[in-house]
């Protein structure tokens, strides 16, 4: 009878995320996770391995996960000098595999600075997102061409989950904004409708000619018209009002 062979890695890798995914409780918890099973799994063969997740938007980049402290300090280092592989991998979304950092031109400043914690390898894997921010997968290792072609087929892989959770997360933050945004602006509308009314009822006048006062207020006291007539509704003792978003 032939020998049943197990898993592929590959498949085992994927079985192994599909775990983490269920068990974490935020996309942070999970890419936390997800580094720290990224170094696990290279180091050894790959020398010491540190692993992190950059994320880059508008004027900021940070670090949202790491494997270690140690980690997360090599990724802050790249950016105090705003340029290095895990930050231009992001950046251009395109792999940068750096073999012996002392040998290397690309980045004269940041080689030097990262090579006294005895860095020797680094490899940036762009992980894809969408609109404005980008992000990478970092990973140090103190081996000389520690990255070789099952290395980073491994770090591809660590990369494209973290790109599905990331991009979950940004469409929640969005979904989460957009919502918030509408339940301001609903909340604005009812305290503004309920304004015209009571300048209606104390004016005697036509809605159009209630909103016209509120309007005159908003500009000769240089306020937002919500604010104006949040005054006015507050002026009668009225309580806040509530919309439909609220229970």
């Amino acid at each position: 009878m032939a020998h049943e062979e197990g898993p592929a890695p590959q498949h085992r890798m994927g079985m192994l995320l599909q775990d983490m995914v269920l068990d974490s409780t935020d996309v942070e918890e999970f890419l936390t996770e997800l580094v720290k099973l990224a170094a696990a799994t290279l180091e050894g063969r790959h020398g010491e391995m540190l692993c992190g997740v950059t994320l880059l938007r508008p004027r900021r980049a940070g670090t949202v996960a790491s494997s270690s402290d140690h980690a997360r300090h090599m990724d802050e280092i790249q950016y105090s000098f705003e340029d290095g592989p895990c930050l231009r991998a992001a950046r251009e979304e395109k792999l940068v595999n750096v073999p012996d950092i002392t040998q290397d031109t690309r980045f004269p400043d940041y080689r030097d600075a990262i090579a006294e914690y005895g860095i020797r390898s680094i490899l940036g894997v762009p992980i894809l997102l969408e609109g404005d921010a980008n992000a990478g997968l970092n990973l140090y290792s103190t081996d000389v061409d520690a990255f070789d072609d099952t290395a980073i087929a491994a770090a591809e892989l660590f990369a494209d989950e973290a790109s599905k959770a990331l991009r979950l997360s940004v469409r929640i933050a969005r979904l989460t904004e957009s919502a918030n945004d509408l339940k301001s602006a609903m909340e604005s509308r009812t305290t503004i409708d309920l304004a015209v009314g009571i300048i209606m009822g104390q004016n005697r006048c036509s809605q159009d000619e209630a909103f016209g006062i509120l309007q005159s207020a908003s500009n000769t006291r240089n306020m937002k018209l919500r604010d104006v007539a949040s005054a006015i509704v507050s002026s009668t003792g009225n309580s806040a009002p509530r919309t439909h978003f609220e229970g």
